[in-house]
């Protein structure tokens, strides 16, 4: 991890089975685009709501990558 330089992007992922879930989502999604993803920081959870009763999860989800040299 030595004199590495990182980025930061901030995402919501989604699912209506589970807050991992919907992390693993917003992570997989960004893997297709963005290189060199390290971490991921969970900011915020929120949900959606209906019927009365939890439709879906919602995270904001910070990612880390590395820029290349």
């Amino acid at each position: 991890m030595a004199n590495n330089t990182y980025g930061i992007s901030e995402i919501v992922g989604s699912s209506p089975e589970s807050v991992q879930a919907a992390i693993e989502n917003a992570v997989g999604k960004a893997n297709e685009t963005v290189r060199n993803l390290d971490w991921f920081e969970v900011s915020e959870i929120r949900g959606h709501i209906q019927n009365g009763k939890v439709a879906d999860w919602q995270v904001s989800v910070k990612l880390g990558f590395r820029i290349d040299d």
